[in-house]
């Protein structure tokens, strides 16, 4: 990483710690309920912070890179794949279609993590049903858990992009897991979610090396008995749900790669959305039911994108592109007809379907 790359990402990073340390050290000083009113605005506390980072990048966007004169800013398309070209001889126009192009791809990645988040609120739901969580304590498992994903998805994502870097094929094995997994999500969407919890790999794995203490219902992920360290219930359902991010990241991560392959942006719209979506857990988890649709939308949302990553490698159809204003359009699209057929169609009909 350059200097411009160190102080972008530290930046970042600071400023997302001090946003939850404020979050958890002010008002969650006490384990409670989340009220709708406080989730409603974390939500939009949350979503203003990704769309003002949108607005800086694309004033200042160039800086993540440190790009200074149009030899750096041909460098940083080539490497990222950015699907523009310099205006030969003038680094103020061309910096100018370089920062729009990468608001965009901040913008449409964000957007396509957020939705796809709304699934992961699904699973959190069934988890903490099946352990019999107070509710009191969701926030403080999906505060530690926040605070695990930022550290996993960092290393994911900068991982993936240098094996991207270093090898593009692997995009094509990426695209063809996310329409396998649209795909298997779509005939799966009827389908009743369980989790056994005495048989999830996690729990049986900790129980092996560990004392886990299966009765205990209280505050605390450790407790000291008979003078021996024990793991809590609560804890193993942290260790959970940060299982279920793991697995969630294999698809998220890859569907904001057919975007950008900028990692920066990717980790940025990831960490966002992945923030956000503690918040959006407490707005929705009393109307989820009423989405009916809404794993139809993301099924199709994975295969797009999925297709998309793949169509540049399809030789004998000239190698066709989607650009990522015409992305930006297609996911939104999606996501809002997902949500009004969920809104506009009977119950009766969607029982039925």
């Amino acid at each position: 990483m350059t200097i411009n790359e160190i102080i972008a990402i530290s930046g970042f990073l600071v400023l997302i710690i001090l946003m939850l340390m404020i979050d958890i050290g002010l008002f969650h000083k006490k384990d409670h309920l989340v009220s709708f009113r406080e989730a409603i605005t974390w939500t939009v506390v949350w979503i203003s912070l990704a769309l003002i980072t949108g607005v800086l990048i694309y004033f200042f966007g160039e800086k993540i890179h440190g790009i200074e004169n149009l030899e750096d800013l041909s460098d940083v398309i080539d490497k990222y794949k950015h699907p523009i070209a310099i205006v030969d001889g003038n680094f103020d126009k061309s910096i100018a279609i370089y920062r729009h192009n990468l608001s965009l791809e901040y913008l449409t990645g964000y957007l396509i993590e957020y939705s796809l988040s709304i699934d992961n609120i699904f699973v959190f739901v069934i988890i903490f049903y099946s352990f019999g969580v107070d509710k009191k304590y969701y926030h403080r498992v999906l505060f530690w858990g926040i605070l695990g994903a930022i550290i996993m998805r960092f290393l994911f994502i900068f991982v993936s992009s240098a094996l991207i870097q270093e090898f593009e094929w692997v995009l094509v094995l990426f695209g063809a897991l996310l329409v396998f997994t649209g795909i298997k999500m779509f005939l799966e969407r009827n389908k009743e979610r369980k989790i056994d919890t005495s048989q999830h790999p996690v729990i049986r794995l900790t129980s092996r090396f560990f004392r886990v203490d299966k009765d205990y219902r209280g505050h605390d992920f450790f407790i000291r008995k008979n003078g021996k360290l024990y793991l809590t219930s609560l804890f193993i359902v942290l260790l959970v749900v940060e299982f279920s991010d793991v697995i969630f990241a294999v698809d998220s991560v890859p569907a904001i790669f057919s975007i950008t392959k900028d990692p920066f942006i990717v980790y940025f719209s990831n960490i966002f959305a992945i923030i956000g979506l503690r918040s959006l857990f407490f707005l929705l988890i009393n109307i989820l039911e009423k989405f009916r649709y809404l794993h139809t939308g993301l099924s199709v949302l994975l295969v797009f994108v999925g297709v998309k990553m793949i169509l540049p490698f399809v030789d004998f159809l000239g190698n066709p592109h989607i650009s990522t204003p015409n992305s930006l359009i297609v996911v939104v699209s999606i996501i809002a007809v997902s949500i009004l057929a969920s809104l506009i169609v009977p119950l009766k009909k969607r029982a039925q379907d």
